[in-house]
């Protein structure tokens, strides 16, 4: 008895408390879904889906109980009877091979102790099993087990096991299942079911065996159970819909915050986005980007494997060479066997053999460059031979030749209310290229940028009727390259209203209106948006859009327009989760206010521009463009900062342990009130006008094609750099903010022109920008985005009027008629003078002869 105890004691030393059983955290691999609870991805090695006690079905307990310990309910944590087997065994063949453990002892193994074999380990793990069957329930014990045991293929748990082999939930287990389970985890790669069936077969009729011994099952169930094939299959968490941006993002985050906990540790992360929206912006980028490739032609075959005067490859060799490729979206790799003049055969990776008809290839000019296409081919063999390794995709029930593009493109949409991130695509697939372009690419926004410095010239006291010259500019600095900005296209219609020369996006009047007001003040004006300081360009290229942003940036900046004039900061985590309940962080955004009446107090408001000068140089060169090494691209904004600590603010029984955010007790928190409301809604109107025109047709803005939508509550720019290196458009509709990016990875090169063809079958060669090129992509997300909100009517604040003017120039109109309009203005901005209305210059005499006065 003495040498008993002492060893208990001996063996005691240093053994942890079991009581940290009852709040253990298993492994289990992070969760990012979206805002609807979608799975969208996983991330971590071992799979685990916890259950509870009263989760789990009794036929599991059953099979697991008669293969493990079948006196688990019986013994106190330690089996005497299963002690003294090991020991018989284990003395006889001088290894202790044979463990006799139990349930309670394997929990305690797995929690606390190493894996090695000696008899000071066994009677540590003795120790802490009677240990756990003081503290723990039966209950908590099992639970626990069959929430840790590994089953193979990376599963572990009963739960998670039950999908991987089966594709189902626990509660849908047959005893045939369960007692497959149930044999698994004694050795989980000899018995694996995929990879070695027989031996699997064999351990579940041993497990169905002692069921029946147990009395567990009866004889006809035993029977039954026994003649069921396996029906396995490997089944892998089933991904709703793809993001793969958004959840790389998030798990990036959640490594900078937990480290290589962030795998294990059972978080759920609830992104902003919901499935409709993000897979209406992947379509969207998708079809436009295929559209645009398919434009400028067929750029040839991914490789040759053989040539005509050479040997074909066998099948063998070429669905080997297959193998080192992947699909891309409904883009897969094949390899042409046969050709003619009428059809091609060609061979997938599957080794399924496929027709493409004349009518797969017919889209097929030969691309010659950026901006010239050859003309249409005549037959398949013209296009693709026989050797080619070719891409090619499903459509319409018939194979079509297909290509990887070349160019990419991005689209995020946000809430303008609150910043959330409703979708996000980063380009047209990940798994070409990670590079996320959505929150990283710096790209020049051309005319995108043309909003925000006529913001800043109403700040100085110009309006939407101020008129300006649309005609070209001459003067250039003395002794410096000239600099003669242009319309695109180069068309000049002489004065216009600031509203018009925006709607038609007109570069000239651009730069007379940052002439007008300043470079220096324009440049720092930006800087509201949210724009980084080290974009910015202070140039008089700045009018064209010389400054550099990131599609998000662009984002957040219209935001601050469409919703009054607060710069909401954009967020893609709404909060994050334990697996097994409990949230530890919840976003509580700033918000815009559309109630509020408070007017920022703005010492610039009543300054009145001097447009004399507005043909005048100004002193600004190519030295103050920014470098481009400190371009920031801000894209850390989306996530929360790792550092901020996070706490539990709900525990899983439900109760409230602490508050993360005391701003949340305190009611909403405003976003900064970055330009005054009057401003934010005579700019929104007027981006409006992009969309309609003159209502009486006069004049069409650049962003006509988003007219399809049939809504009035829109309005959006368009944006082209030089060369069309990068193209934009940039819009909202309701309180959703979307924004899309077009062009090459590669800067130096060109969007280009191509073939257009129309619907009588004509064609016309056409150049790539925002309205031909980005605009489709927006209206195609926009369509279904908005498909189900209602036309939103922007409240006029009250220091807004309307005043009727006249078209051309801009006075006060004397009557209504077709040359007069309606107009916003700030009260006290409003033209004092009435149009002067031309009168004949003709006199009749006495006998009715006609002659001019002059």
């Amino acid at each position: 008895m003495v040498v008993a105890i002492a060893g208990y004691y001996y063996y005691s030393q240093d053994l942890p408390d079991v009581v940290q059983l009852k709040d253990v955290r298993l492994q289990t691999p992070m969760q990012v879904l979206s805002s609807d609870g979608e799975l969208i991805a996983t991330f971590g090695e071992r799979r685990r889906i916890p259950l509870k006690y009263e989760d789990i079905p009794p036929v599991v307990l059953q099979a697991v109980i008669a293969t493990e310990d079948s006196r688990f309910y019986d013994h106190f944590g330690v089996d005497p009877v299963g002690i003294l087997r090991a020991m018989y065994i284990g003395l006889k063949n001088r290894s202790f091979s044979q463990g006799g453990s139990t349930i309670t002892q394997q929990v305690a193994k797995n929690f606390f102790l190493t894996p090695e074999k000696s008899i000071g380990r066994k009677i540590r793990e003795m120790i802490l099993a009677i240990r756990m069957e003081k503290e723990l329930s039966k209950e908590e014990i099992i639970a626990l087990y069959l929430n840790m045991i590994n089953f193979g293929s990376r599963a572990y748990g009963v739960g998670s096991a039950a999908y991987t082999f089966f594709g189902k939930q626990p509660n849908e287990l047959t005893i045939s299942e369960a007692a497959l389970l149930a044999g698994l985890p004694n050795a989980p790669s000899a018995y694996n079911p995929i990879y070695h069936p027989d031996r699997a077969l064999t351990r579940r009729n041993w497990v169905l065996h002692r069921m029946l011994d147990q009395g567990f099952i009866d004889q006809q169930q035993y029977e039954h159970a026994i003649a069921e094939p396996l029906n396995v299959a490997y089944h892998v968490p089933k991904i709703a819909f793809s993001a793969p941006y958004v959840a790389e993002m998030a798990r990036q985050f959640m490594y900078d915050k937990f480290g290589e906990q962030a795998y294990t540790d059972g978080y759920k992360v609830y992104t902003t986005i919901s499935k409709l929206d993000q897979v209406t912006a992947t379509n969207a980028i998708h079809d436009q980007v295929i559209n645009y490739d398919i434009r400028h032609g067929y750029r040839g075959p991914e490789r040759t494997l053989w040539k005509a005067d050479e040997a074909a490859w066998s099948e063998d060799k070429i669905l080997s060479a297959l193998g080192n490729y992947m699909c891309y979206n409904e883009l897969c790799p094949a390899v042409v066997i046969k050709d003619n003049d009428t059809q091609a055969t060609a061979l997938l990776s599957d080794g399924k053999k496929i027709q493409i008809s004349f009518d797969g290839v017919k889209w097929a000019r030969a691309y010659i460059n950026d901006n010239q296409q050859g003309p249409l081919p005549t037959t398949v063999s013209s296009v693709i031979k026989a050797g080619q390794q070719i891409w090619v995709k499903q459509q319409d029930n018939q194979w079509m030749l297909a290509q990887i593009p070349s160019i990419n493109g991005s689209l995020v949409s946000i809430n303008s209310d609150n910043g959330q991130i409703r979708a996000l695509v980063g380009g047209f697939n990940y798994n070409i290229s990670k590079f996320n372009r959505a929150t990283q690419a710096i790209r020049q926004i051309g005319s995108t940028i043309k909003p925000f410095i006529y913001t800043a010239a109403l700040d100085k006291g110009l309006t939407m009727s101020t008129m300006l010259n649309d005609a070209p500019i001459m003067r250039t600095n003395a002794g410096s390259d000239a600099w003669r900005p242009k319309n695109s296209p180069p068309v000049y219609q002489g004065p216009l209203r600031l509203r018009v020369g925006l709607s038609m996006s007109k570069n000239v009047m651009m730069v007379r209106t940052l002439r007008a007001i300043g470079v220096d003040y324009a440049a720092t004006y930006l800087e509201r948006f949210g724009f980084p300081k080290d974009n910015i360009s202070r140039h008089e290229s700045l009018a064209l859009g010389s400054a550099s942003f990131t599609p998000l940036q662009v984002t957040r900046a219209y935001a601050v327009l469409a919703n009054g004039g607060y710069l909401v900061t954009p967020y893609l985590i709404d909060r994050i989760e334990y697996s097994e309940g409990g949230v530890i962080y919840q976003h509580a955004p700033e918000i815009a206010c559309h109630d509020c009446l408070i007017e920022l107090a703005d010492e610039n408001r009543d300054r009145q521009v001097n447009l004399d000068n507005v043909e005048n140089v100004i002193q600004s060169s190519g030295a103050d463009e920014p470098e481009q090494s400190k371009l920031k691209a801000d894209d850390s904004m989306l996530l929360p900062d790792p550092s901020i600590p996070f706490d539990r603010l709900i525990n899983p029984d439900g109760s409230v342990a602490q508050a993360i955010d005391e701003n949340k007790t305190k009611g909403p928190v405003y976003a900064p009130h970055v330009i005054s409301s009057d401003i934010a809604f005579i700019i929104k109107d007027a981006l409006k006008s992009t969309i309609w025109g003159d209502p009486n047709g006069l004049w069409t803005g650049t962003a006509w094609r988003s007219k399809s939508l049939g809504r009035k509550d829109i309005g959006g720019k368009t944006g082209t750099t030089n060369s069309s290196k990068d193209v934009w458009f940039a819009g909202f509709g309701a309180n959703i903010v979307t924004t899309v990016w077009l062009g090459f990875d590669d800067h130096r090169r060109e969007l280009g022109k191509a073939r257009r063809d129309t619907l009588s079958n004509n064609s016309y060669i056409a150049a790539e920008g925002g309205a031909v090129t980005a605009n489709p992509v927006w209206n195609d997300y926009m369509s279904v985005i908005l498909k189900d909100i209602p036309q939103q009517q922007d409240i006029k604040p009250a220091t807004v009027i309307s005043v009727l003017i006249d078209k051309k120039s801009g006075l006060l109109a004397t009557q209504p008629g077709n040359d007069a309009i309606m107009e916003y203005f700030i009260e006290g901005t409003e033209p004092t003078k009435y149009a002067t209305k031309e009168v004949g210059t003709k006199v009749t005499d006495e006998n009715g002869n006609t002659s001019e006065l002059f």
